[in-house]
């Protein structure tokens, strides 16, 4: 009896200890390819196109390597997207400087997520942690980034370039053609993002909840600056730095916006420092609990204290306001 005990726990203990993954590497050169390629361990991605109306989602092996050998882009379709996401732990993605172009020229009507035609958004969805370098991605529909990182994630050199959709079109009344192109929203912790490039038409970043997050040495150009919020109801930010960024041709430089109508939540613990802004058309600084409508009625049940302003250095143009504060009575400072 105890002999074939042994026996029968001997091929256990061998299932247990197999690896999660194949030590394999993967080449993705359509769709077609992914199922196998993110069973192995190391994955490579060649240039090639999506098909219109499909998201090209990876999920990674724990402790994968992504490399893009290629450009990646998306063909064109009236839908809600993401476009790309990707999904695991420790995982190490090298954009190694190529492209997910997104082909928002075809989207682009000055309106956003708002109306005219349905935009895939967002663009790029992450939920993985590890590192994510050196990615560009040009002309997003709409939203670029939606990050919801499972741990610890650093993000860094990459480049947001919306600039075509600075320019009015056909389809957009006169207006900026790109429109909610935000690079960054956050709804996360444990999160950094540095020495990365942004030219957008709306947000740089916004963090509308979570905790211990880093945004540094960044250029945010052409849009709305560097926000925390729009914070709703039930949601906290907390410990967040913007450190060393610089801000060139924004409506606003610094910002912090919380719903009027917003319930249970909390701004606490968030330093600006060493920031430096250039050509703001609007706001220098703002903290306002009035939005959606700037500087209206403020609401009082959003918690804000343990802001800091360090050293930033604001220059705003000659129509604009230096700063502006719309805070309710739970605002402390």
């Amino acid at each position: 009896m105890r002999f074939s005990l042994a026996l029968f726990a001997l091929p256990v203990a061998l299932v247990a200890a197999a690896p999660a993954g194949k030590r394999c590497t993967g080449t993705i050169a359509s769709l077609n390819d992914v199922a196998a390629a993110q069973k192995c361990t190391t994955i490579n991605i060649k240039g090639f196109t999506v098909p219109a109306g499909k998201t090209f989602a990876l999920t990674c092996i724990s402790g994968s390597t992504v490399n893009m050998l290629g450009d990646v882009k998306f063909g064109v379709a009236n839908w809600k997207g993401p476009l790309f996401s990707i999904s695991g732990t420790n995982i190490k993605f090298n954009g190694n400087g190529h492209t997910f172009d997104g082909q928002g020229p075809s989207y682009w009507d000055g309106q956003g997520g708002n109306g005219g035609v349905t935009k895939p958004h967002p663009m790029m969805k992450i939920k993985m942690s590890g590192t994510y370098s050196n990615v560009k991605v040009l002309n997003s529909p709409a939203h670029v980034y939606s990050i919801a990182n499972p741990a610890k994630l650093v993000m860094s050199k990459l480049t947001v370039d919306n600039s075509a959709g600075d320019k009015a079109n056909s389809k957009s009344g006169g207006k900026a053609a790109g429109h909610n192109t935000d690079g960054f929203d956050v709804s996360t912790t444990d999160l950094t993002i540095e020495d990365s490039n942004i030219h957008n038409q709306d947000d740089c970043i916004a963090i509308n909840k979570g905790s211990n997050i880093i945004f540094q040495r960044n250029t945010c150009t052409g849009g709305h600056g560097i926000s925390i919020g729009s914070v709703s109801a039930g949601a906290t930010v907390k410990n967040v730095q913007i450190l060393n960024n610089k801000i060139v041709n924004n409506d606003q430089a610094l910002r912090i916006k919380t719903k009027a109508d917003a319930t249970n939540a909390a701004v606490t613990n968030i330093v600006f420092k060493g920031n430096t802004a250039t050509g703001t058309n609007k706001y220098g600084v703002i903290v306002d609990q009035g939005y959606p409508t700037t500087l209206g009625k403020a609401g009082n049940n959003v918690a804000m204290s343990g802001i800091t302003f360090g050293t930033n250095n604001i220059a705003v143009n000659s129509n604009a306001q230096r700063v502006a504060v719309n805070c309710g009575s739970k605002c402390t400072g």
